[in-house]
C-alpha cells in the first residue's frame, strides 16, 4: 500500500490494516484483564504506516504553538515511537529534535518500576519533552517518565499516544495528545468472566501466561 493511500485512511484503519487490533483474552501490563488487546509494535515495526501516525501527532502538537527539543518515552512499549515522532517534528523544526527511550530502574530498592535515563542520555532545564507511548491504560509508565522529566529538571510540555484505551480518566498535569480514543472492556483478575469461564489469560508479545 502506497503512503499516498495509507494517509487517506484513518488511524483506527491503519491499526486493522496491519492487525495491530486483537481479540481473545489478554493480561494487560497494568495487571488487568480484556476481551481486546491493542499491539503498538505491530504497527511501528512498518515505518511507512508508522510515520503517517507520526506526523498526525506532529500536528496536533504544534497546534499549541511549542515544539519540543526531546521526544521521551519509557521502554520498551515506545521503542521506535519516539524516534518516530522525533523524526516528524524534526523536519519542520529549525533545531535538531532528539529521540530518547527511559529505563526501568529495576536494581533501584526504593522503586523498580521506576525510570531512569542510561546510556549517556541526559536531560538539562533548557529542553522541552514530549513523552510519548505507544498505548496508554492506566497511564502509569508515562506518568511516571513526566516525573522523571521534571525530576531532572526539564520541562514536560505534553504525552502523546497512539491509542488512549483509558476511558478518558488520565491526568498527566500537561497536555495529552492521541490519535486514536478507544473504550475497551477491562477486569479486575478476581473479576473477569473469561477467566470465570475457564479462560487463560495470555500477555501478547510474550509466552508467559
Amino acid at each position: 500500500m502506497s503512503e499516498t493511500i495509507i494517509a487517506e485512511r484513518s488511524s483506527e484503519q491503519i491499526l486493522q490494516d496491519v492487525g495491530a487490533l486483537l481479540t481473545g483474552h489478554f493480561l494487560l501490563t497494568s495487571g488487568l484483564h480484556s476481551d481486546r488487546y491493542i499491539q503498538g509494535q505491530k504497527v511501528l515495526q512498518y515505518p511507512r504506516y508508522a510515520s503517517v501516525l507520526a506526523d498526525r501527532l506532529t500536528d496536533e502538537i504544534l497546534k499549541t504553538g511549542v515544539m519540543p527539543t526531546v521526544v521521551l518515552g519509557p521502554a520498551l512499549g515506545a521503542i521506535h515511537w519516539e524516534v518516530l515522532v522525533a523524526t516528524a517534528l524534526d523536519k519542520r523544526s529549525d533545531e535538531p529534535i532528539r529521540a530518547m527511550f527511559a529505563e526501568r530502574a529495576v536494581d533501584s530498592p526504593q522503586d523498580p518500576n521506576s525510570f531512569i535515563l542510561r546510556r549517556g542520555m541526559e536531560l538539562g532545564p533548557k529542553d522541552k519533552v514530549l513523552v510519548v507511548e505507544d498505548v496508554t491504560t492506566t497511564g502509569g509508565s508515562a506518568l511516571k517518565v513526566v516525573n522523571l522529566v521534571k525530576d531532572l529538571g526539564a520541562e514536560a510540555i505534553g504525552v502523546g499516544a497512539i491509542v488512549d484505551r483509558s476511558g478518558l480518566t488520565l491526568d498527566f498535569g500537561v497536555p495529552f495528545f492521541k490519535l486514536l480514543t478507544l473504550t475497551l472492556n477491562t477486569y479486575m483478575a478476581s473479576e473477569c468472566p473469561m477467566c470465570r469461564d475457564g479462560s487463560v489469560a495470555i500477555k501478547p508479545g510474550s509466552s508467559k501466561r
